[in-house]
Parts: structure tokens; sequence; C-alpha cells
């Protein structure tokens, strides 16, 4: 079935998609050696680098078509399947638990206090979680309309990506959860991160896990090859990689358990719960890969 993003891009644009696509060589290392390890909905596929090992979309809309999708506040209310509540605002409960958690668990580990920056903050549910933990609470998001709903928890916000944010803008902690996947260059991204990190610093990255076991049960139907906006799809091997060419180190993972409205996960299994079941937050630890690493001291 082609998915509802796929759908937005054609009313967007009005042209076939496959005069958009885009051919390329690993995102991390550059190498144009690959294995097709994957086939999803026609034209697109999974590759995995023959070099590195990351595994990425192939091919791939340009840049300037997802950048567009992403500017719609539809994206985040958007959702093909049997489950009418997939939308971003729908899953708030779970998502502000899922938040509550990762708060938590970087608070148990010494990483909150000071300024914090959020890339890609949607609706701003993490910013507004992390009152208690951090003194001043930065994000951005590339819908204005979202943007200005997130402000709404009383942190400053930038429309767009990392690159709108203030160069002499540096910060205690950086977050970016379910983002990186998104990233036309990763490498870039992290080390644009890092630019906006105090030395001692550190980031915070957490993004779906190829290697994780609801991915090889799933296969193929695994729910996080979304197309066509995940380009990237990392394990805590590749994500660390990435992480320590970008000049942080150590590196660790970190715990991320990721809840659910049960009635999303029966519907990803081709089930329909009624709406009293189908709202219950179900925990499920095995999603996501996070990881977090140090700015060096210069």
């Amino acid at each position: 079935m082609v998915c509802s993003v796929y759908r937005e891009v054609r009313s967007l644009f009005y042209f076939n998609v496959s005069s958009n696509l885009e051919y390329p060589v690993c995102p991390s290392c550059r190498s144009n050696k690959r294995d097709i390890v994957f086939r999803l909905q026609e034209p697109y596929a999974v590759a995995r680098c023959a070099e590195c090992g990351l595994h990425y979309l192939y091919p791939r809309l340009s840049v300037g078509a997802m950048q567009q999708i992403y500017r719609e506040p539809s994206y985040y209310e958007g959702g093909s399947s049997g489950y009418r509540d997939r939308s971003y605002t729908s899953q708030e409960p779970s998502l502000r638990a899922t938040f509550r958690r990762l708060l938590v668990n970087l608070d148990n580990r010494g990483l909150s206090g000071g300024q914090l920056l959020e890339i890609g903050c949607g609706h701003g549910y993490l910013l507004d979680e992390a009152r208690p933990f951090f003194d001043r609470r930065f994000g951005t998001d590339f819908s204005p309309e979202i943007a200005a709903i997130a402000r709404h928890t009383g942190a400053e916000v930038f429309v767009g990506g990392i690159e709108q944010v203030p160069a002499d803008l540096k910060v205690q902690c950086v977050i970016a959860t379910q983002v990186i996947e998104h990233v036309y260059d990763p490498l870039s991204f992290v080390e644009q991160l890092v630019d906006h990190t105090l030395p001692g610093g550190h980031i915070v990255l957490a993004t779906p896990d190829i290697g994780g076991v609801l991915r090889k049960i799933m296969g193929r139907r695994w729910p996080s090859f979304k197309t066509p906006e995940h380009v990237v799809y990392f394990d805590f091997r590749t994500l660390s990689s990435v992480m320590g060419r970008a000049g942080l180190d150590p590196i660790r993972r970190l715990p991320y358990p990721h809840a659910f409205p049960t009635g999303l996960l029966a519907a990803k299994f081709g089930i329909t719960l009624p709406g009293w079941l189908a709202r219950i937050q179900m925990w499920v630890p095995a999603t996501t890969v996070a990881a977090y690493g140090t700015v060096r001291n210069a």
C-alpha cells in the first residue's frame, strides 16, 4: 500500500515521484558498494553498505521534496493503517511517558541541568517534560505551525533544522529522538550538534533499531521501514561509529523503553482493537537504540 506521506508528495508536486528520486552512495562512508537486503514498496529498497554496514534507503526522494513535506502540519496527523489514532497528537500520553522515562534516565546519569536543545521537537512534549530537569530549553522544527505550538511550553523554538540554531548558542545537552533516521548526511548532522554543545556536554540520539528483536521478527514488514521519510537505519554499532567520527568520546548505550498505544501496535499486525483497549499504554523495550556521547574538552 502506498503510504500517506508518499501520497502527499504526489499531491504537493504534481509529478511522477520517479522524477524526484536520487540514488545515493552510503550516507556514512560514501562507498558505492552495496547489497540490497530488503525490497519495500516500489520503487524503494533497503541497501546495506558493503564497507561500513550501514543500512539506507535506495533510492530516496530528494532532500528538497522531503523538507517540503516536513513543513506541512498535516505530516504529524497522517498515517495509513487500520488504527485511526495514529497521529502524533493522539499518541501524546504515550510519548510523554516515553520522554519522562528518558529524562529520568538522563538525570540518573548526571546528564541533566543547564540548557537543553532538542532537534525536531514536534509539538514540544519532551521540552515540556524537561522543565524540572533543565534551566532553559530550546528546540527546532520545520513546520512554523508546529513550532508555534511547541513554544507554549515556554521553550524558544527555531523554525527549520539545526542550521537555524544561532551559531553562538551552545548548551550542556542536545537531544534528537527519532530524527537521525531522517537525515541525509548523518555525520555532518552530528558534527553540527557538536558545534552547539559545550565542552564536556552531551549529545543524546535515539532511533529505530534495525538490529533489534522486533525488526528481526517482522523482517521487511518492520514499521520503521517508513518510506520515503526514513532514509537511514542504525544499530548501536553504526550509530556509535558516526558519533565517534563526529568527535564524541566516550559513547555509551542508553536504555530507551518506548510506550505505545496498544491499538497502534495491534494495527501493525492488522488487528483492530476496541477504543478502550486501544488506548492502553504498552512498554516495548526492543524498538529503539539510544546512545549518548560526551563532547571532548578543547
